[in-house]
Protein backbone atom coordinates (compact mmCIF):
# COMPACT_ATOMS: atom_id res chain seq x y z
CA UNK A 1 0.00 0.00 0.00
CA UNK A 2 2.68 2.20 1.02
CA UNK A 3 4.96 1.13 -1.97
CA UNK A 4 2.28 1.90 -4.57
CA UNK A 5 1.06 5.62 -3.22
CA UNK A 6 4.32 6.34 -3.18
CA UNK A 7 5.01 5.70 -7.15
CA UNK A 8 2.14 7.14 -7.90
CA UNK A 9 3.68 10.19 -6.38
CA UNK A 10 6.76 9.97 -8.12
CA UNK A 11 4.62 9.78 -11.51
CA UNK A 12 3.07 12.73 -11.07
CA UNK A 13 5.47 14.89 -12.09
CA UNK A 14 6.70 13.25 -14.71
CA UNK A 15 3.31 13.60 -16.28
CA UNK A 16 3.42 17.11 -15.59
CA UNK A 17 6.30 17.68 -17.24
CA UNK A 18 5.26 15.80 -20.29
CA UNK A 19 2.21 18.12 -20.52
CA UNK A 20 4.13 21.08 -20.47
CA UNK A 21 6.43 20.24 -22.99
CA UNK A 22 3.50 19.42 -25.80
CA UNK A 23 1.91 22.51 -24.59
CA UNK A 24 5.28 24.35 -25.73
CA UNK A 25 5.60 21.91 -28.77
CA UNK A 26 2.30 23.05 -29.70
CA UNK A 27 3.19 26.77 -29.36
CA UNK A 28 6.76 26.48 -31.35
CA UNK A 29 4.31 24.82 -34.48
CA UNK A 30 1.83 27.79 -34.44
CA UNK A 31 4.34 29.88 -33.96
CA UNK A 32 6.56 28.61 -36.57
CA UNK A 33 3.06 28.22 -38.79
CA UNK A 34 2.50 31.79 -38.47
CA UNK A 35 5.90 33.22 -39.16
CA UNK A 36 5.91 31.02 -42.50
CA UNK A 37 2.09 32.58 -43.35
CA UNK A 38 3.93 36.00 -42.66
CA UNK A 39 7.15 35.53 -44.73
CA UNK A 40 5.34 34.08 -47.53
CA UNK A 41 2.78 37.32 -47.72
CA UNK A 42 6.14 39.36 -47.67
CA UNK A 43 7.64 37.96 -50.23
CA UNK A 44 4.27 38.02 -52.61
CA UNK A 45 4.09 41.33 -51.72
CA UNK A 46 7.72 42.85 -52.18
CA UNK A 47 7.51 40.74 -55.81
CA UNK A 48 4.88 43.11 -56.86
CA UNK A 49 6.32 46.31 -56.45
CA UNK A 50 8.52 48.23 -59.14
CA UNK A 51 12.05 48.07 -57.88
CA UNK A 52 11.59 43.98 -57.63
CA UNK A 53 10.77 43.36 -61.56
CA UNK A 54 13.43 43.32 -63.74
CA UNK A 55 11.32 45.04 -66.69
CA UNK A 56 12.67 48.59 -67.14
CA UNK A 57 10.68 51.59 -66.19
CA UNK A 58 10.97 53.63 -69.00
CA UNK A 59 9.69 50.60 -71.44
CA UNK A 60 6.34 49.63 -68.33
CA UNK A 61 5.78 53.66 -68.03
CA UNK A 62 7.40 56.75 -69.85
CA UNK A 63 8.59 59.63 -67.65
CA UNK A 64 7.59 62.61 -69.25
CA UNK A 65 10.66 64.75 -69.82
CA UNK A 66 10.35 68.25 -67.69
CA UNK A 67 11.27 70.84 -69.92
CA UNK A 68 8.63 69.74 -72.34
CA UNK A 69 5.95 69.92 -69.23
CA UNK A 70 3.61 73.30 -69.08
CA UNK A 71 3.56 74.65 -66.09
CA UNK A 72 6.61 76.26 -63.66
CA UNK A 73 6.53 73.88 -61.48
CA UNK A 74 7.99 71.05 -64.18
CA UNK A 75 11.83 71.47 -64.80
CA UNK A 76 13.47 74.14 -66.04
CA UNK A 77 12.04 77.13 -67.97
CA UNK A 78 11.85 77.51 -71.90
CA UNK A 79 15.08 78.63 -73.20
CA UNK A 80 15.33 82.68 -74.44
CA UNK A 81 15.72 83.62 -77.97
CA UNK A 82 19.27 84.77 -79.24
CA UNK A 83 19.69 88.51 -79.87
CA UNK A 84 22.25 90.59 -81.53
CA UNK A 85 23.41 93.00 -79.20
CA UNK A 86 26.86 94.82 -80.23
CA UNK A 87 29.40 94.63 -82.89
CA UNK A 88 32.77 95.13 -82.53
CA UNK A 89 35.01 96.17 -85.65
CA UNK A 90 34.53 97.88 -88.85
CA UNK A 91 31.25 96.80 -91.21
CA UNK A 92 33.44 96.67 -94.27
CA UNK A 93 34.42 93.88 -96.94
CA UNK A 94 37.68 92.43 -96.05
CA UNK A 95 37.35 93.03 -92.75
CA UNK A 96 36.65 90.85 -88.94
CA UNK A 97 33.87 91.38 -86.50
CA UNK A 98 33.54 90.27 -83.19
CA UNK A 99 29.25 89.76 -83.32
CA UNK A 100 28.28 89.49 -79.42
CA UNK A 101 24.92 87.64 -79.11
CA UNK A 102 22.39 87.28 -76.08
CA UNK A 103 21.47 83.88 -74.66
CA UNK A 104 24.00 82.16 -77.71
CA UNK A 105 25.61 79.51 -75.24
CA UNK A 106 21.59 78.11 -74.64
CA UNK A 107 21.27 78.35 -78.41
CA UNK A 108 24.02 76.30 -79.10
CA UNK A 109 23.71 73.60 -77.25
CA UNK A 110 20.29 72.57 -79.82
CA UNK A 111 21.44 74.19 -83.53
CA UNK A 112 24.58 74.30 -85.04
CA UNK A 113 26.82 77.62 -84.67
CA UNK A 114 29.17 76.83 -87.99
CA UNK A 115 26.18 77.27 -90.19
CA UNK A 116 25.91 80.82 -89.05
CA UNK A 117 25.80 83.57 -91.39
CA UNK A 118 25.88 87.52 -91.88
CA UNK A 119 22.53 89.46 -92.26
CA UNK A 120 22.69 92.79 -93.97
CA UNK A 121 19.65 95.06 -94.74
CA UNK A 122 18.01 91.54 -94.61
CA UNK A 123 19.98 89.63 -97.36
CA UNK A 124 22.04 86.65 -95.91
CA UNK A 125 25.67 86.49 -97.11
CA UNK A 126 25.90 83.55 -97.99
CA UNK A 127 28.83 80.82 -97.57
CA UNK A 128 30.38 83.47 -94.92
CA UNK A 129 30.24 80.91 -92.17
CA UNK A 130 31.49 82.12 -88.51
CA UNK A 131 35.98 82.11 -88.74
CA UNK A 132 35.50 81.84 -85.04
CA UNK A 133 32.83 80.70 -82.02
CA UNK A 134 33.29 81.15 -78.81
CA UNK A 135 29.63 80.00 -77.20
CA UNK A 136 30.81 80.29 -73.80
CA UNK A 137 31.42 83.65 -74.48
CA UNK A 138 28.08 84.65 -76.47
CA UNK A 139 30.06 86.00 -79.36
CA UNK A 140 31.07 84.98 -83.01
CA UNK A 141 33.66 85.93 -85.59
CA UNK A 142 32.70 86.66 -89.28
CA UNK A 143 35.30 87.68 -92.09
CA UNK A 144 33.00 89.44 -94.04
CA UNK A 145 34.60 88.54 -98.17
CA UNK A 146 33.15 88.56 -101.73
CA UNK A 147 32.77 84.30 -102.68
CA UNK A 148 31.10 83.54 -105.67
CA UNK A 149 27.97 82.54 -103.66
CA UNK A 150 27.43 86.22 -102.50
CA UNK A 151 28.70 88.15 -104.70
CA UNK A 152 25.68 89.05 -106.09
CA UNK A 153 24.34 89.98 -102.13
CA UNK A 154 27.45 92.14 -102.25
CA UNK A 155 26.74 94.20 -105.38
CA UNK A 156 23.05 95.19 -104.52
CA UNK A 157 24.30 96.12 -100.89
CA UNK A 158 27.10 98.19 -102.48
CA UNK A 159 25.79 99.90 -105.53
CA UNK A 160 24.61 103.30 -105.71
CA UNK A 161 26.48 104.90 -103.19
CA UNK A 162 26.16 108.38 -102.30
CA UNK A 163 29.51 108.45 -100.17
CA UNK A 164 31.83 106.65 -98.38
CA UNK A 165 29.61 104.86 -95.74
CA UNK A 166 26.00 103.97 -95.72
CA UNK A 167 23.77 102.62 -92.72
CA UNK A 168 22.48 99.35 -93.27
CA UNK A 169 20.87 97.07 -90.65
CA UNK A 170 22.52 93.86 -89.11
CA UNK A 171 22.00 90.40 -87.88
CA UNK A 172 22.57 86.75 -87.67
CA UNK A 173 21.55 83.82 -88.17
CA UNK A 174 21.27 80.28 -90.05
CA UNK A 175 21.19 80.75 -94.09
CA UNK A 176 18.16 80.59 -95.61
CA UNK A 177 16.59 80.99 -92.53
CA UNK A 178 14.97 83.75 -90.34
CA UNK A 179 18.25 85.96 -88.86
CA UNK A 180 18.10 86.98 -84.79
CA UNK A 181 15.91 89.63 -83.34
CA UNK A 182 18.77 92.62 -83.52
CA UNK A 183 19.00 96.21 -81.98
CA UNK A 184 20.78 96.79 -84.86
CA UNK A 185 17.61 97.24 -87.08
CA UNK A 186 16.20 100.24 -89.68
CA UNK A 187 15.83 102.10 -86.34
CA UNK A 188 19.07 101.63 -84.92
CA UNK A 189 21.19 101.19 -88.26
CA UNK A 190 25.13 100.35 -88.36
CA UNK A 191 27.36 101.84 -90.85
CA UNK A 192 28.72 99.60 -93.45
CA UNK A 193 31.94 101.22 -95.46
CA UNK A 194 31.77 101.35 -99.13
CA UNK A 195 34.68 102.54 -99.78
CA UNK A 196 37.87 102.74 -97.71
CA UNK A 197 38.92 106.06 -96.51
CA UNK A 198 42.89 105.63 -97.09
CA UNK A 199 42.55 103.62 -99.89
CA UNK A 200 39.77 105.49 -101.55
CA UNK A 201 42.09 108.84 -101.08
CA UNK A 202 44.72 107.23 -102.62
CA UNK A 203 42.85 106.00 -105.80
CA UNK A 204 41.23 109.44 -106.02
CA UNK A 205 44.12 111.16 -106.34
CA UNK A 206 45.52 108.86 -108.88
CA UNK A 207 42.32 109.28 -110.89
CA UNK A 208 42.25 113.01 -110.71
CA UNK A 209 45.78 113.50 -111.35
CA UNK A 210 45.89 111.16 -114.22
CA UNK A 211 42.76 112.81 -115.84
CA UNK A 212 44.27 116.61 -114.88
CA UNK A 213 47.61 115.36 -116.80
CA UNK A 214 45.52 114.16 -119.91
CA UNK A 215 43.63 117.24 -120.28
CA UNK A 216 46.75 119.16 -120.01
CA UNK A 217 48.57 117.22 -122.85
CA UNK A 218 45.23 117.48 -125.27
CA UNK A 219 45.48 120.97 -124.52
CA UNK A 220 49.38 121.44 -125.09
CA UNK A 221 50.56 119.19 -126.94
CA UNK A 222 49.57 116.65 -130.01
CA UNK A 223 48.11 113.88 -127.89
CA UNK A 224 44.79 114.15 -129.19
CA UNK A 225 46.00 116.60 -131.72
CA UNK A 226 46.26 115.89 -135.97
CA UNK A 227 50.54 115.18 -136.07
CA UNK A 228 52.83 117.40 -137.37
CA UNK A 229 53.88 120.90 -136.54
CA UNK A 230 51.69 124.02 -136.72
CA UNK A 231 52.38 126.25 -139.56
CA UNK A 232 51.66 129.43 -137.66
CA UNK A 233 53.93 129.52 -134.52
CA UNK A 234 52.21 129.84 -131.07
CA UNK A 235 49.12 127.56 -132.63
CA UNK A 236 47.99 124.53 -132.10
CA UNK A 237 47.16 121.73 -134.87
CA UNK A 238 43.46 120.94 -134.80
CA UNK A 239 41.62 117.91 -132.49
CA UNK A 240 41.10 115.09 -134.39
CA UNK A 241 38.37 112.76 -133.53
CA UNK A 242 39.89 109.35 -133.75
CA UNK A 243 42.63 110.05 -130.76
CA UNK A 244 39.68 111.61 -128.92
CA UNK A 245 37.49 108.89 -129.25
CA UNK A 246 40.44 106.49 -127.95
CA UNK A 247 41.21 108.67 -125.23
CA UNK A 248 37.99 109.11 -124.16
CA UNK A 249 37.15 105.03 -124.09
CA UNK A 250 40.66 104.63 -122.10
CA UNK A 251 40.08 107.29 -119.23
CA UNK A 252 36.27 105.64 -119.12
CA UNK A 253 37.45 101.88 -118.71
CA UNK A 254 40.27 103.34 -116.88
CA UNK A 255 38.45 105.21 -113.96
CA UNK A 256 36.07 102.27 -113.76
CA UNK A 257 38.28 99.70 -113.36
CA UNK A 258 40.43 101.15 -110.91
CA UNK A 259 36.39 102.50 -108.74
CA UNK A 260 35.06 98.89 -108.95
CA UNK A 261 38.38 97.17 -107.46
CA UNK A 262 38.30 99.92 -104.57
CA UNK A 263 35.02 98.87 -103.78
CA UNK A 264 34.64 94.88 -104.67
CA UNK A 265 38.29 94.14 -104.71
CA UNK A 266 37.65 92.30 -107.88
CA UNK A 267 40.90 92.69 -110.25
CA UNK A 268 38.71 90.35 -113.45
CA UNK A 269 36.73 93.35 -114.93
CA UNK A 270 37.56 93.52 -118.31
CA UNK A 271 34.93 92.12 -120.42
CA UNK A 272 35.51 90.67 -123.99
CA UNK A 273 32.57 93.10 -125.12
CA UNK A 274 35.27 96.51 -124.26
CA UNK A 275 37.95 94.65 -125.56
CA UNK A 276 36.27 94.53 -128.60
CA UNK A 277 34.90 98.24 -128.09
CA UNK A 278 38.40 99.08 -127.49
CA UNK A 279 39.67 97.68 -130.34
CA UNK A 280 37.12 100.02 -132.79
CA UNK A 281 38.14 102.87 -131.25
CA UNK A 282 42.08 101.66 -131.87
CA UNK A 283 41.28 100.84 -135.31
CA UNK A 284 39.31 103.90 -136.06
CA UNK A 285 42.51 106.05 -134.53
CA UNK A 286 45.18 103.90 -136.53
CA UNK A 287 43.41 103.47 -140.00
CA UNK A 288 42.94 107.56 -139.59
CA UNK A 289 46.80 107.75 -139.27
CA UNK A 290 47.15 105.82 -142.28
CA UNK A 291 44.93 107.76 -144.21
CA UNK A 292 46.39 110.81 -143.33
CA UNK A 293 49.55 109.81 -143.60
CA UNK A 294 49.37 108.78 -146.88
CA UNK A 295 47.44 111.92 -148.35
CA UNK A 296 50.71 113.60 -146.77
CA UNK A 297 53.41 111.69 -148.40
CA UNK A 298 51.52 111.76 -152.02
CA UNK A 299 51.00 115.56 -151.42
CA UNK A 300 54.43 116.18 -150.19
CA UNK A 301 55.73 114.17 -153.59
CA UNK A 302 53.13 115.97 -155.46
CA UNK A 303 54.33 118.69 -154.59
CA UNK A 304 57.88 118.41 -154.78
CA UNK A 305 57.29 117.38 -158.27
CA UNK A 306 55.56 120.26 -159.59
CA UNK A 307 58.15 122.56 -157.58
CA UNK A 308 61.05 121.39 -159.81
CA UNK A 309 58.78 121.13 -162.79
CA UNK A 310 58.33 124.96 -161.75
CA UNK A 311 62.00 125.55 -160.79
CA UNK A 312 63.01 124.17 -164.35
CA UNK A 313 60.73 126.31 -166.56
CA UNK A 314 61.84 129.35 -164.64
CA UNK A 315 65.06 129.03 -165.40
CA UNK A 316 63.69 128.49 -169.33
CA UNK A 317 61.78 130.91 -169.94
CA UNK A 318 64.69 133.38 -169.67
CA UNK A 319 66.84 131.63 -172.11
CA UNK A 320 64.27 131.45 -174.23
CA UNK A 321 63.47 135.53 -174.54
CA UNK A 322 67.13 135.47 -175.10
CA UNK A 323 66.89 133.56 -178.00
CA UNK A 324 64.42 135.77 -179.61
CA UNK A 325 65.57 139.25 -178.28
CA UNK A 326 68.71 138.23 -180.00
CA UNK A 327 66.66 137.48 -183.31
CA UNK A 328 64.21 139.99 -183.31
CA UNK A 329 67.87 142.41 -182.78
CA UNK A 330 69.13 141.63 -185.96
CA UNK A 331 68.74 144.37 -189.18
CA UNK A 332 66.86 141.03 -191.71
CA UNK A 333 66.00 138.11 -190.82
CA UNK A 334 66.17 134.92 -193.25
CA UNK A 335 63.78 132.57 -193.70
CA UNK A 336 65.43 130.11 -190.99
CA UNK A 337 65.56 132.84 -188.49
CA UNK A 338 61.90 133.63 -188.69
CA UNK A 339 61.21 129.58 -188.34
CA UNK A 340 63.32 129.62 -185.46
CA UNK A 341 61.94 132.28 -183.68
CA UNK A 342 58.06 131.53 -184.11
CA UNK A 343 59.34 128.16 -182.96
CA UNK A 344 60.79 130.39 -179.54
CA UNK A 345 57.77 132.34 -179.13
CA UNK A 346 55.85 129.41 -179.30
CA UNK A 347 58.13 127.49 -176.76
CA UNK A 348 57.79 130.47 -174.85
CA UNK A 349 53.87 130.37 -174.48
CA UNK A 350 53.80 126.85 -173.95
CA UNK A 351 56.18 127.52 -170.78
CA UNK A 352 53.97 130.31 -169.68
CA UNK A 353 51.11 128.34 -170.16
CA UNK A 354 52.58 125.43 -167.81
CA UNK A 355 54.08 127.52 -165.30
CA UNK A 356 50.73 128.76 -164.83
CA UNK A 357 49.08 125.56 -164.35
CA UNK A 358 52.23 124.41 -161.69
CA UNK A 359 51.04 127.87 -159.85
CA UNK A 360 47.60 126.90 -159.55
CA UNK A 361 48.19 123.36 -158.94
CA UNK A 362 51.12 124.35 -156.20
CA UNK A 363 48.23 126.49 -154.97
CA UNK A 364 45.50 123.72 -154.46
CA UNK A 365 47.97 121.74 -153.03
CA UNK A 366 49.68 123.86 -150.08
CA UNK A 367 46.98 124.09 -147.95
CA UNK A 368 46.27 127.57 -146.61
CA UNK A 369 48.22 129.13 -143.28
CA UNK A 370 45.43 128.63 -141.04
CA UNK A 371 44.08 125.53 -142.29
CA UNK A 372 46.43 123.50 -139.74
CA UNK A 373 45.74 125.51 -136.90
CA UNK A 374 42.92 124.46 -134.12
CA UNK A 375 39.69 126.47 -134.33
CA UNK A 376 38.78 124.97 -131.00
CA UNK A 377 37.53 121.79 -129.91
CA UNK A 378 33.48 121.30 -131.17
CA UNK A 379 34.62 122.76 -134.65
CA UNK A 380 37.64 120.50 -135.20
CA UNK A 381 36.43 116.77 -134.82
CA UNK A 382 32.89 117.95 -136.76
CA UNK A 383 34.36 119.69 -139.73
CA UNK A 384 36.88 119.06 -142.62
CA UNK A 385 38.14 120.97 -145.11
CA UNK A 386 35.04 121.13 -146.39
CA UNK A 387 32.79 122.26 -143.53
CA UNK A 388 30.66 120.87 -141.06
CA UNK A 389 30.19 116.08 -141.54
CA UNK A 390 27.55 114.60 -140.73
CA UNK A 391 29.65 111.06 -140.52
CA UNK A 392 31.90 113.08 -137.67
CA UNK A 393 28.21 114.38 -135.97
CA UNK A 394 27.20 110.52 -135.76
CA UNK A 395 30.58 108.52 -134.36
CA UNK A 396 30.59 111.69 -132.19
CA UNK A 397 27.05 111.00 -130.79
CA UNK A 398 27.40 107.22 -130.69
CA UNK A 399 30.47 107.61 -128.35
CA UNK A 400 28.56 109.41 -125.81
CA UNK A 401 25.53 107.72 -125.54
CA UNK A 402 27.80 104.35 -125.14
CA UNK A 403 29.45 105.97 -122.73
CA UNK A 404 26.37 106.82 -120.69
CA UNK A 405 25.55 103.13 -121.00
CA UNK A 406 28.83 102.48 -119.64
CA UNK A 407 29.10 105.08 -116.68
CA UNK A 408 25.22 103.89 -115.56
CA UNK A 409 26.26 100.16 -115.37
CA UNK A 410 28.92 100.84 -113.53
CA UNK A 411 27.26 103.03 -111.06
CA UNK A 412 24.02 100.55 -110.84
CA UNK A 413 26.03 97.35 -110.75
CA UNK A 414 29.76 97.50 -110.09
CA UNK A 415 30.52 95.78 -113.48
CA UNK A 416 31.52 96.25 -116.54
CA UNK A 417 29.04 96.60 -119.49
CA UNK A 418 28.32 93.67 -121.73
CA UNK A 419 27.58 95.33 -124.85
CA UNK A 420 25.82 93.16 -126.70
CA UNK A 421 26.89 92.30 -130.77
CA UNK A 422 24.37 94.85 -132.18
CA UNK A 423 25.87 98.01 -130.14
CA UNK A 424 29.07 96.84 -131.13
CA UNK A 425 28.24 96.02 -134.86
CA UNK A 426 25.97 100.14 -134.46
CA UNK A 427 29.77 101.18 -133.46
CA UNK A 428 31.65 99.36 -136.16
CA UNK A 429 29.43 100.98 -138.53
CA UNK A 430 29.73 104.34 -137.57
CA UNK A 431 33.74 104.30 -137.41
CA UNK A 432 33.71 102.54 -140.60
CA UNK A 433 31.37 105.18 -142.07
CA UNK A 434 34.00 108.05 -140.58
CA UNK A 435 36.80 105.98 -142.02
CA UNK A 436 35.56 105.66 -145.88
CA UNK A 437 34.57 109.72 -145.86
CA UNK A 438 38.18 109.81 -144.50
CA UNK A 439 39.82 109.28 -147.74
CA UNK A 440 38.29 111.79 -150.27
CA UNK A 441 38.17 114.08 -147.36
CA UNK A 442 40.63 117.53 -147.14
CA UNK A 443 41.85 118.99 -144.27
Amino acid sequence: MTSSVSLDNLRAPSLARQQIYMKNLKRIVVYGWLASILAIGLQSSNAQTPVATPTPVPTALPTPVPTSAPGPSVGIGPVAPPKVTAVEGHLELDTIIQVQIDHFAEWVQKNDPSKLVPYVNGLAIHGDYPAEIHASKNHVHFHLKITPENKQVWIDLLVEPHGITKKVAFSVGLDNQSPFDSVFDQNNPLPLTVISPPYGVMALVIVVVTFVLLIWLARKTNLVRDGGTPRVPGTFRPYNLGRVQMAFWFFLIYASYVTIWLITDALDTITPSLLALMGISAGTALSEAMIDSGKIEANSNQLQNLSAEKESLEQTIPGVQTQISALTAKPALTSEDTLTLDSLNKRQQDARQRLSQLNQQIQSLTPAVDAGVSKGFLRDVFSDGSGYSFHRFQIFAWTIVLGIIFISSVYNNLTMPEFSATLLGLMGISSGTYIGFKFPETK
